[in-house]
Parts: structure tokens; sequence; C-alpha cells
């Protein structure tokens, strides 16, 4: 029956790549073949910021990743959330962490979506990687958007202090794998990380599904 209702869903709604958004073929599963050729994968942790280690991150934030993710963020395209977990979950295996969690948004902006992308998308991974996905963080002050700010130091003064901890006895002498959906300077994964280690946790490492490319680096083409 399941199997029956699936099918039935794939003829009213086509399954779509979602970066390019084409209809994907029998054989293909969330990313087309033309986007897996054209795609590069992010081939090393990164390390912006404070607080945390490292940073894993799938694809460079440019082109239709950017797009999809914005679609993600601000279009209600929830159901992405699966398919990045998939491709993010991979790269987690090895991962040095005991506590999967997620960079939580504000109260304001959750109403606003009708979801936390991130939360989301942590929960995917956790599907993925079959581990339970609690919460450590809360957002305390709606502040504007990080993109919105001119320069790293204008991020980094944007977020000083938007979060607490929750319930630190989760955590405390454990480490924390935080998911946010997107890298840039490192700002807020390295407040949130601040925030962490300072209520007890022993280590911070981050994932993202995309980070924005160093200065300098050339986008892929398309």
């Amino acid at each position: 029956m399941r199997a029956l209702f699936s099918q039935l869903l794939d003829l009213l709604y086509p399954p779509k790549c979602v970066f390019c958004r084409r209809l994907l073929r029998p054989e293909e599963h969330d990313v087309c073949a033309r986007c897996v050729h054209e795609l590069e994968p992010i081939p090393a942790p990164l390390r912006r910021g404070q607080f945390y280690t490292e940073c894993y991150a799938v694809y460079p934030y440019e082109g239709v990743v950017a797009e999809s993710l914005r679609r993600f963020k601000f279009s209600g395209q929830s159901q992405y959330a699966a398919a990045y977990g998939r491709m993010l979950a991979p790269l987690l295996r090895t991962a040095p962490f005991e506590i999967l969690s997620w960079v939580p948004v504000s109260a304001k902006r959750r109403r606003s979506r009708g979801y936390d992308q991130t939360e989301l998308l942590a929960h995917a991974v956790a599907k993925e990687l079959e581990l339970p996905c609690t919460q450590t963080l809360q957002k305390i002050r709606h502040n504007p958007a990080q993109s919105s700010q001119r320069d790293a130091a204008a991020r980094r003064a944007n977020v000083l202090g938007a979060y607490r901890a929750v319930s630190p006895e989760r955590f405390a002498g454990r480490s924390v794998l935080l998911i946010d959906d997107i890298l840039t300077t490192g700002a807020t994964l390295s407040e949130c990380s601040r925030v962490l280690l300072t209520a007890g946790a022993s280590s911070v490492v981050c994932a993202a599904l995309a980070a924005t490319p160093e200065p300098g680096q050339k986008p892929a083409d398309r």
C-alpha cells in the first residue's frame, strides 16, 4: 500500500532535482546526473571563526546550491531537508561528536516561515545517522539577518548574546555537533559554540550543507 501511494504521489508531483529543479529520471534520487557531474564538493572540513574545531560542508554556497537553499529557507520548500540530510550525513559518520544539535532561528522567524529550517536539517541528518537529535540552544534575541551585515565584525556583533544554552546537563562534558544551513564568516557558529562551551560542552564541531567560497575563489561555472 505504501509503495502504491508513493507511485501515485510521483505521478501527481514528479520528483525534481533539489538544485536545478529538473525532473528526475527513475534512476536518479534527490539530485539529477547533471548537477552531480557539475557541482564540486568541498574537499575537506573548513575552519572559520572561533570556539569550534572545524565545520563540515558539502557544497560551495553559489549558483543552484544557493538558489536551492533560498527556496528551502524562504519559499516553503521544507521537504528539501530530507535530501540535504542524505547529502550531509556521510561526511559526519566519523566526526568526533556525542550530541547532535542545531543552530535555532528566533521564534519570530519560525512563526514567519512556519518551520525552523536548521532544526529540520538536523533531524534529517539524525535520521540518516540513526541518532537522537537534542536541542542545546535557544535563540533569545531576534537580531537582523546576518546577510544584511556589511562585514565580519558586524556579523560577530549582530549575534553576540543572541543565544542561550538549554538544559546544559544534557551535554555537559560531551562533544556537540551543531548543524546549520550555511557557513559564511563563521560568526553565528562561533557564538553558538562559545555559549555551549561556557555551559559545559567539552568541544564543538559544526556542519552545514553549504559554505560561501573563500574571498578570491572563482565561482564554479554553470
